[in-house]
């Protein structure tokens, strides 16, 4: 017989239950997806994220990256937020 998981206390399952809907919300942007989204080149990108100053992406596998859509919309929204207004 399977050894039974520990049912989770009211705060554990809450917590949990947050954490699930906040990723059911997310999805996962491929690089060329990116550029689109954020009108940057692939090299503009990557020298952004060398600097810091872009989302890093999220390895899928040996070749393949992606970046969470709620990091590059955030990105997005600071740069709406800090522009100059002439």
């Amino acid at each position: 017989m399977p050894a039974q998981t520990p049912i989770p206390t009211s705060t554990t399952a809450a917590t949990s239950s947050n954490q699930t809907a906040q990723i059911l919300h997310l999805a996962l942007l491929r690089r060329k997806d990116v550029e689109i989204r954020t009108a940057l080149s692939r090299s503009r990108i990557y020298d952004l994220m060398r600097r810091g100053e872009f989302p890093l992406p999220v390895r899928l596998g040996s070749m393949s990256v992606a970046w969470a859509s709620n990091e590059i919309d955030a990105w997005i929204a600071e740069r709406l937020l800090n522009r100059e207004v002439k």
